[in-house]
């Protein structure tokens, strides 16, 4: 099983995260950031990945640090439950709509760390949730994770449609990536040789 757990803490925040690449799509999500918690358990169900995340941070600030650092972790995680990523596809892409809303995210394992993010939010907020924490997130992501991320809203005038699209997409695209490729078997898919 391609899984890995991985524990991060600083004086803003203590994050563990657990993911099996895997899995069926189960979520256990206790954040402290109630929509950070919605738009994990879209890339846990679209991902099928099984994704656990406990977070405790310092929310009472805002949620910068919290956001930030899950995806730090989760960007860890991954990288630790591919390991030398033979086998897999390798590149990864997904258009999801949701009623007005629709998102591209198109992902390449490639050992380099690249984030194009294009999402013009309609608003500034989702209830309390900041919109600029879902950059923030996917920053912190491709840095740990070593991976090149397009992230473009095509269309949306609601901003949650905006942001859940994305992180279905972003499940979706993952998953395309993660997954072996059985004609492959334990090749890398590189010419030279390393992920």
């Amino acid at each position: 099983m391609r899984q890995a757990t991985v524990t991060r803490n600083t004086q803003e925040t203590q994050i563990t995260v657990a993911l099996n690449l895997d899995g069926s799509g189960a979520a256990g999500l206790a954040t402290g950031v109630p929509f950070l918690d919605h738009m994990l358990d879209q890339v846990a169900r679209h991902g099928l990945f099984d994704l656990k995340v406990e977070a405790k941070g310092d929310v009472h600030v805002d949620a910068h640090h919290t956001v930030e650092d899950v995806g730090i972790t989760l960007g860890q995680a991954l990288a630790k439950a591919l390991g030398d990523k033979r086998g897999v596809r390798r590149y990864g892409h997904a258009y999801v709509p949701l009623d007005e809303a629709l998102s591209r995210v198109v992902i390449d394992l490639s050992g380099r760390p690249g984030l194009w993010f294009h999402v013009p939010f309609t608003r500034a907020r989702v209830g309390e949730f900041d919109v600029d924490l879902v950059h923030e997130f996917f920053q912190g992501f491709v840095n740990h994770a070593m991976v090149t991320l397009h992230v473009d809203n095509l269309a949306g005038q609601n901003a949650h449609h905006q942001a859940e699209t994305v992180f279905k997409a972003f499940g979706r695209a993952l998953r395309m990536a993660v997954e072996l490729d059985p004609r492959q078997g334990e090749a890398l898919p590189s010419t030279k040789g390393v992920l």
